[in-house]
């Protein structure tokens, strides 16, 4: 049967939007499309680890001058990766990227986590190490020409030192922009966790996405355990148990992807606002 032009068009497009997934999908039912055709180098490739530094060079000289770098830890999550917070800050740039095509530096997965030290697996680093690395990452991306810059944070033990060096940063930069970008603290992640009506603690349901669950997860919930906020590592240990701080180990699937959704919407908003 011959069918017009138009329809074959728009049943092309209708495969090709049905092949994007679920949380595409979603995505881009909420976030305007005013700029979301626009050319990246080579294709949809973001990650440095794709490209060549003549990609790099091509890209700040002809599309923008964002790019987004991510610090996390590499510290317990009770039965989650021990990545937990690289995973998850990279999985919502990826995804947030094909929306709003930016550049994602490596990550830098080591962050400042000495109350947990006492776990196997978690490495941490003093917060001037972590503050100076992180620091030498940008200016270094800055005087390439990267002046906006996102910083995706997935540890909360960073937040402090990052606020203040991005403010340090910005004194010293005035050519530059810089924004911190917090996935679980975001006010519609936050309203995707309350519409599912479970609380987000440390290594709980909250952070059980899939990119995270490395093993079988818990059926139920745990009591929050409580410690001084000083406690030793040895303490936070004993306390803890297993690691997580408490609420439920897994969530239903929905719960999950609405979260996710939320926190990507939210990246490509904080992209935009640069």
């Amino acid at each position: 049967m011959l069918r017009s032009p138009f329809v074959q068009i728009s049943l092309i497009i209708i495969v090709q939007f049905l092949a994007v997934g679920k949380t595409l999908r979603a995505i881009l039912w909420q976030i305007p499309r005013n700029d979301f055709l626009c050319s990246v180098p080579r294709g949809e490739k973001m990650l440095f680890e794709d490209l060549s530094w003549m990609d790099v060079e091509h890209y700040l000289q002809h599309h923008n001058d964002r790019v987004v770098v991510i610090t996390g830890a590499c510290e317990q999550h009770a039965y989650l990766s021990l990545l937990s917070d690289i995973r998850a800050p990279l999985a919502i740039a990826r995804a947030a990227a094909q929306i709003e095509p930016v550049l994602i530096a490596p990550p830098l997965p080591f962050g400042v986590s000495p109350y947990f030290a006492a776990y196997a697996g978690t490495i941490s680093l003093r917060a001037e190490t972590f503050t100076a690395v992180v620091r030498e990452t940008i200016e270094q991306l800055v005087m390439q020409g990267f002046h906006r810059v996102l910083v995706s944070n997935g540890h909360g033990g960073n937040s402090g030192l990052l606020l203040a060096l991005l403010g340090e940063l910005a004194n010293a930069h005035p050519e530059a922009r810089f924004a911190l970008f917090e996935w679980w603290r975001h006010e519609k992640v936050v309203a995707a966790a309350q519409a599912a009506g479970l609380p987000q603690y440390h290594a709980n349901w909250s952070e059980a996405l899939p990119v995270n669950v490395v093993g079988p997860l818990p059926e139920g919930a745990k009591e929050p355990p409580t410690f001084p906020r000083t406690a030793s590592a040895a303490q936070v240990r004993e306390a803890l148990g297993d690691g997580s701080f408490g609420g439920p180990y897994r969530a239903p699937e929905s719960a999950i992807n609405a979260l996710f959704d939320a926190a990507v919407v939210a990246m490509v908003e904080s992209l935009r606002g640069l």
